[in-house]
């Protein structure tokens, strides 16, 4: 599981490589691979940290907890939004950018 995000950074570069839009093809290579670090340093696959995580990235790593919290899964039922967006609030500054948590 903690491949997928290295691996779709490298699939990206891979299929994205003749793209007439190399801001577009950097950014989803950023979003791909940088999507699981944590604001404190402690995510993967690089352990970055802050700012030095991709902005886009830092909102995707808040999007993609959301979906995966709030949607109906084959390994357990969603939850409720009231607490999808507390488990959001007690990661900020953790897990997420404060000040995009703060925004969401």
């Amino acid at each position: 599981m903690k491949e997928h995000a290295a691996r779709g950074g490298e699939i990206i570069q891979n299929t994205f490589n003749n793209l007439d839009n190399p801001e577009f093809q950097q950014i989803a290579y950023e979003v791909a691979r940088y999507h699981h670090e944590k604001y404190n340093g402690k995510g993967y696959p690089d352990g970055l940290a802050g700012e030095e995580i991709p902005l886009h990235a830092r909102v995707m790593a808040i999007a993609d907890v959301y979906d995966a919290i709030s949607q109906k899964r084959c390994y357990w039922d969603a939850m409720p939004v009231e607490e999808c967006f507390n488990i959001i609030a007690k990661g900020s500054g953790s897990d997420f950018d404060p000040e995009l948590t703060e925004i969401f």
